[in-house]
């Protein structure tokens, strides 16, 4: 992956999502967008990936979604160990705050203008 290009886990249905690509963009940033519900990350990249982002694994989660609530986590994810809270990640795209945006070193959940001026605003 080159210093420009920018791997994003979006759901192009999402709002916050189209936003976040839009914002990087115009900051000069090369997309490669992913869809999230179709193409998760896997538990090896979830792995890999959730420590680079310095976030709790809970903030991973998309607590205002559909899934988050039917199946009850807020009650329960206190209780999973970090592996099975990694699993439940990868098993459903849905269950992902979304964007996850990744580059070599350094990896965004989620999207706010100050949050991404300060991780992606200036190239190099």
């Amino acid at each position: 992956m080159n210093d420009s290009k920018l791997k994003v886990y979006q759901y192009p249905q999402c709002g916050t999502c189209r936003s976040a690509v839009k914002w990087l963009k115009e900051h000069g940033w090369d997309v490669e967008t992913v869809h999230i519900v179709e193409q998760p990350p896997t538990v090896e990249e979830l792995r890999e990936i959730i420590p680079r982002s310095g976030l709790d694994i809970k903030k991973w989660f998309n607590v205002s979604g559909e899934v988050y609530k039917e199946l009850g986590l807020k009650d329960k994810l206190p209780g999973l160990s970090e592996e099975e809270k990694i699993a439940l990640l990868a098993s459903n795209g849905k269950l992902i705050k979304r964007p996850v945006v990744i580059s070599g070193s350094q990896v965004t959940v989620g999207f706010k203008a100050d949050q991404y001026e300060e991780a992606w605003g200036s190239r190099g």
